[in-house]
């Protein structure tokens, strides 16, 4: 169950007859428990209670208590040797009249009356599954907001289903922006009285609910009409009370659908809600979600927090205002100057969705803005920052109307906040008709004309997005020594997954090959022209853009325009921790002027200036680390395993490899073990039909193995992608190499929780797929290299990744992997050799426990992890002779070497010559 669900059913529960013995479980349906496991508890096989109430083990500990009784009950829950035994996060305690809850682990409590306590769902979240941020349980009321949204809205479209498709689409979303106006202004004397939108449609509509629509729509006219306007256009007396709104939001069409009692019921219910508590933050994103019938599963869980935008906004430009605020002190000209400033400061977010990172912007500048005003002692000024100094583009209409709904719902809360609800009113209505979020393809759209640089006067005559009918008046974009800062989260896709009319972005944007670029790419090309005329940015991208070949895909057009990475977020995770949102490793990259100080790169809660940030998050000279053919330093050379292009039909299950072994024991000699990533890190067997030139005619006598080489005939000859090619050996893989004496495996795909990369060594006997790589009788201080976290971090680093798993490449990782420029003497090697064998030795020692156990972060065995160490230690002398204090300087050194070694590429051209001899 997601949020908004959970809320529903919660909700559901409080409005129902209270019912003692049935309230626990009923409690715990609504957060998602299954019936099986309600039943369990029923019949106390589950229920570990000492009290006479419902204890589920690692959940929550309730009780029913007497009338009064509440506060008694909840310490006896807290105090219960059950509750310890099950380790219960929560306690609560009811008697139907009031609620009382703990959070036993970080002592936050919920009291409230019984019919209340949905108003506080979100602090019980965890027992979903749904580990919330602090953002997500303060924001109960944006969720149940919604909630109800989205079921008036469903009901709607139930009962118009015209108004769902294409054509009228944007007039229902459209319709919708209006109910939130509604239902804000109403609340916020806006509308000069509470719930006077909603009192009016519940008066003055039919409870049969046939003429809701008329009601609305006569109030929609009303608010687009000025006061003059309104006797010859015969609106009635009860829509008069209603102020002028216009500002674009109720122009054009005043078409309202049909309302069923049910829908009608829905909207009154809404308009119960307090919508003076709206978030105009995270409620942008969620409501944005109720329009999209792919996102609606997921209601709820639309959101950015606000720490993560800050990570974007605070060194883009925030910081310095901060900075220059503390310099200022009480001094009223530098206060007035910084004041003078900030007016002029653009904030513009090309991929704004439904406006979250602009809101934030502007909330924390009004903020500034109300400390200047104070310590000049002007508390109640009127605020000198403009709406339209926050602009965006988003291609889908909805969310851009939402985006700039939550701006005008954001400016009034900081009126109302910094100078009273009197000054705020006076100045609110009616809404400027101004434009400053434009609805198109930010790929395709000239930026200069929507947000131009500093100095540049231009006259962008842009539609008006609460209806694009309006005529709207030109903007004087005109900013003579102002800023302009760039940011946002544009759209992840990757070179896979793209439309073709997303690859047609890219590709009028670089005069190249766009094959495997990321659709990301195009808005860092984009910002990078505009900053040109001054400015900078800051975008949040998937970490692929700063790693394997994305970076000499996208980096060397932003290096030309002269700009560098002055601040960068290494890898976080990007989304609001809740059950069922779809999080993603994320970087933040910040890019200005090569000139541009400090520069400074962001790890966990770690600041660190550098003189330079390469093109991989890492302190060093703007390199780019490309595909090698072989190895830069003297090391082994690298192999990619065994393809074998075959359907499966070279590949057995132990089982059928002892079927067939059975069947015909001659086939033995060409059945061999088969590893690949899975197989080697879980332990798993699997085995391959391995046939030479010379056993071919004996293979095709075996009837199972014959229809075998039939198929994969077949399906080389009409269904591969490669085409015809070794048809003529369909009992051979595509490659087909092996050691004589052992081999070092690689994974290509591995956790990025271990600690160390996971290899090893096999027999000669054991054959790689192609999801390994392999190193074939090389020297034992190789394997030493690989499982060493100085290699980890290089890979990490040049790579790339798969999903958050480390995607391993011999070509981008172990051939530019560089040694010390000196190289390695013979007792350099000798060392790592014994450390190689200890790591191996260390392993046999726990035998049958696989890699994955082995590596497990929070099992891996002491013995173990302190032969990694020694590891590390002898190799890490080697370079510096100590060991490194950081993943940051590890990756620095090694930068360093291998700008170095890669401006002499002679000597990985002789190793892979020697390769091929």
């Amino acid at each position: 169950m997601n949020a908004v669900e959970i809320e529903e059913a919660i909700s559901k529960l409080a409005e129902q007859p209270f019912d003692a013995e049935e309230f626990p479980f009923a409690f715990l349906e609504a957060f998602g428990n299954k019936e099986t496991t309600l039943k369990r508890l029923r019949k106390g096989e589950s229920n570990k209670s000492d009290l006479g109430g419902v204890l589920q083990t690692n959940n929550i500990h309730i009780a029913v208590a007497g009338p009064g009784e509440v506060m008694n009950t909840l310490a006896a829950l807290r105090a219960s040797p059950a509750t310890a035994r099950a380790k219960a996060k929560f306690v609560l305690a009811t008697d139907g009249d009031t609620l009382e809850a703990e959070d036993l682990a970080s002592g936050e409590t919920v009291a409230c009356a019984y019919a209340d306590f949905p108003d506080h769902f979100g602090f019980f979240l965890p027992l979903a599954g749904i580990t919330t941020v602090k953002q997500l349980r303060d924001s109960s009321f944006d969720i149940r907001a919604t909630s109800r949204l989205n079921r008036l809205y469903v009901e709607l479209l139930k009962d118009n289903p015209e108004w769902g498709t294409a054509e009228r689409r944007p007039d229902m979303n459209h319709f919708m922006a209006r109910l939130i106006f509604s239902f804000f202004a109403e609340d916020t004397d806006i509308f000069g009285g509470t719930r006077r939108f909603t009192t009016t449609v519940e008066q003055m509509s039919a409870k049969d609910s046939s003429n809701t629509h008329e009601v609305i729509g006569t109030l929609f006219r009303a608010m687009n009409m000025k006061d003059a306007e309104r006797k010859a256009a015969n609106i009635p007396r009860w829509a008069d009370q209603f102020p002028y709104v216009n500002g674009g939001l109720f122009s054009g069409s005043m078409d309202v659908p049909r309302f069923s009692r049910i829908a009608r019921s829905y909207l009154l219910h809404i308009g119960n809600l307090d919508w003076t508590k709206i978030n105009p933050d995270i409620f942008g994103s969620m409501i944005q979600a109720v329009a999209e019938d792919e996102e609606r599963g997921a209601l709820g869980m639309h959101y950015t927090s606000v720490p993560n935008i800050l990570k974007v906004l605070n060194p883009l430009f925030l910081d310095d205002l901060r900075a220059r605020l503390d310099e200022a002190g009480d001094n009223p000209r530098i206060l007035l100057n910084l004041r003078k400033r900030m007016s002029r400061i653009r904030v513009f977010d090309p991929a704004c969705g439904s406006g979250n990172f602009l809101v934030i912007a502007y909330k924390q500048m009004r903020e500034i803005e109300a400390t200047i005003n104070t310590r000049r002692g002007e508390p109640d000024r009127r605020s000198e920052i403009p709406l339209t100094n926050f602009r965006g583009i988003e291609l889908r209409n909805f969310p851009a109307e939402i985006a700039r709904l939550a701006l005008i719902i954001a400016e009034y809360q900081c009126d109302l906040l910094y100078r009273g609800q009197k000054e705020a009113l006076r100045d609110f209505l009616p809404l400027d008709a101004e434009n400053w979020i434009t609805c198109g393809n930010a790929l395709r759209l000239d930026w200069l004309s929507i947000c131009p640089p500093v100095g540049t006067g231009v006259k962008h005559h842009a539609d008006d997005l609460f209806h694009t009918l309006l005529d709207q008046p030109q903007i004087d974009f005109e900013n003579e020594g102002g800023e302009t800062y760039i940011c946002g989260n544009p759209p992840y896709v990757g070179d896979k997954y793209q439309t073709r009319e997303q690859k047609d972005d890219l590709k009028a944007l670089a005069a190249k090959d766009v094959r495997a670029v990321d659709y990301i790419a195009g808005w860092f090309w984009k910002a990078s022209d505009y900053i040109r005329n001054g400015g900078r940015f800051a975008f949040v991208s998937t970490n692929s853009i700063c790693q394997g070949v994305q970076v000499p895909l996208i980096w060397p057009k932003i290096i030309a325009a002269g700009q560098a990475i002055f601040f960068g977020h290494k890898d976080f995770l990007w989304g609001n921790n809740a059950a069922r949102n779809a999080q993603v490793t994320c970087i933040i990259v910040g890019v200005a002027t090569s000139d541009t100080k400090p520069k400074c790169i962001f790890d966990g809660g770690e600041r660190k200036e550098v003189e330079n940030i390469n093109f991989y998050l890492a302190p060093g000279k703007n390199i780019i680390v490309e595909r090698a053919n072989g190895p830069i330093s003297n090391v082994a050379i690298m192999f990619g395993g065994n393809i074998p292009r075959d359907q499966g039909n070279l590949l057995l299950s132990p089982d059928e490899a002892r079927d067939l072994t059975a069947s015909y024991p001659v086939a033995a000699e060409f059945i061999k073990p088969i590893l690949g990533s899975n197989e080697f890190i879980n332990g798993l067997e699997r085995y391959c039909l391995w046939i030479t030139d010379a056993q071919a005619p004996l293979a095709y006598s075996i009837p199972p193995i014959k229809a075998r080489l039939d198929r994969i005939r077949e399906y080389r000859l009409h269904g591969s992608e490669r085409g015809r090619a070794g048809l003529d050996t369909p009992y051979k893989f595509e490659r087909t190499i092996f050691g004589n004496d052992h081999t070092i495996i690689i994974p290509r795909v591995s956790s990025e929780r271990r600690a160390y990369l996971p290899c090893g060594l096999v027999s000669a006997d054991v054959r790689l797929s192609d999801q390994a790589q392999a190193l074939y009788d090389a020297p034992l201080w190789n394997l030493a290299l690989i499982a060493s976290r100085l290699h980890l971090v290089w890979i990490a680093a040049v790579c790339g990744k798969l999903e958050t798993r480390y995607r391993y490449s011999n070509t981008l990782g172990w051939n530019t992997f560089p040694l010390p420029i000196t190289g390695l003497t013979e007792k350099n090697k000798t060392d790592l050799t014994r450390c190689a064998e200890d790591i191996l030795l260390a392993r046999e020692a726990h035998f049958p426990a696989t890699i994955a156990d082995l590596y497990d972060p929070d099992k891996m065995p002491a013995d173990l992890r302190q032969v990694h160490e020694r590891n590390d230690e002898v190799l890490e002398r080697i370079y510096i002779g100590r060991r490194f204090r950081n993943d940051t300087e590890r990756l620095e050194k090694l930068f360093e070497l291998y700008s170095k070694m890669a401006a002499s590429p002679g000597a990985a051209k002789k190793r892979k010559a020697e390769a091929r001899a």
